[in-house]
């Protein structure tokens, strides 16, 4: 597989499912002591990775949980952030400005701080009041969200399949490693066909939405200087439809929640007008050991597996780089 490191990618998701003992006792500590709200603070990729676990508390629990924008809450504030709230906050590198500013607002607040990180001597790592470390580099955070949701959800008795959920997550290693061979050929095809589209209208609904705001912003236009819209299938009909032309490239990101049928509304639509419309469905996958009723909680993975796959060939085909940037960390801003 092209730009693919199996050993490492392996080694880097398993640091993500042995985190379970340390999240499950955090989760355990944090129900203990009372607190009874979450906030999910993130920048860019990092906020947009956190709306699947808003959205399953939302559909699955009482429980107030929310995400944030890391810069708008610090400015804007949050009226249930206090001592009773655990702020959970996720960055790869440990050195975002903008999260470093909201897990300081956050304390300031009496919050206590939660951070997923791949570095243990980083400045996220050394703020925050719990840090899980995981190994460098290691992206996606849905493992871990997951299962600190999931365990959450568990204690307050509002999912009862967690155990079960958590046990399985185990196999994740090598069934996103058959899921990102299976995709290989696809993806070179996807990149071949657009080597020279230079605009992307990307659809996504469910707890797939976060993931089709952040490869539309995060990848095609940080990472590959494209234009891109996006926006969510339930919203499809509200307006950007009407950017839809003939040659416009589609690109669907369909999950298995109960939100399918809204994304399908939308592809049949933007079939009748495009001659340029690709899905890629996490059902076309098989993840041995994975449970039908876990299927949809791990879309986010799936695709962000598969659309890697795509990014590698999108930077060989129009010969640029990922790491690449104009202006992100290179000018002041």
């Amino acid at each position: 597989m092209l730009s693919f490191n199996e050993a490492e990618f392996v080694a880097q998701t398993e640091s993500l499912v042995a985190l379970r003992p340390a999240i499950e006792t955090l989760v355990d500590r944090l129900v203990d002591e009372g607190y009874d709200n979450v906030l999910l603070v993130g920048a860019g990729g990092t906020y947009a990775q956190m709306w699947p676990y808003e959205h399953l508390a939302r559909r699955s629990s009482t429980l107030p949980v929310r995400a944030a924008i890391a810069a708008e809450l610090v400015v804007s504030g949050d009226a249930r952030l206090g001592e009773r709230t655990a702020a959970v906050f996720t960055s790869v590198s440990g050195t975002t400005d903008d999260s470093l500013r909201a897990i300081a607002y956050c304390k300031e607040r009496g919050a206590h701080t939660v951070g997923f990180t791949g570095h243990a001597d980083s400045p996220v790592a050394q703020q925050v009041d719990t840090a899980l470390v995981s190994a460098p580099k290691a992206w996606p955070f849905d493992i871990q969200l997951l299962l600190f949701m999931g365990r959450l959800l568990s204690r307050r008795g509002e999912f009862e399949g967690y155990h079960r959920l958590a046990d399985e997550i185990a196999v994740l290693p090598r069934v996103l490693v058959d899921v990102a061979r299976q995709a290989e050929p696809a993806a070179s095809a996807f990149a071949e066909a657009h080597k020279d589209t230079d605009y992307h209208f990307l659809i996504g609904g469910g707890n797939l939405w976060g993931f089709t705001y952040l490869y539309s912003m995060c990848i095609l236009e940080e990472m590959q200087w494209l234009r891109t819209t996006r926006v969510h299938s339930a919203e499809f009909f509200h307006g950007s439809l009407e950017l839809l032309e003939e040659d416009t490239s589609v690109v669907v990101f369909q999950g298995e929640d109960e939100t399918r049928a809204l994304t399908d509304r939308a592809e049949a639509f933007a079939r009748r007008v495009s001659k340029d419309v690709t899905v890629f469905d996490t059902r076309d996958y098989a993840l041995e050991g994975i449970s039908p009723e876990f299927r949809g909680l791990l879309a986010p993975l799936v695709l962000d597996t598969v659309m890697d796959r795509v990014s590698k060939h999108l930077e060989r085909v129009r010969d640029h780089s990922l790491d690449l940037r104009r202006y992100y960390r290179v000018m002041d801003y």
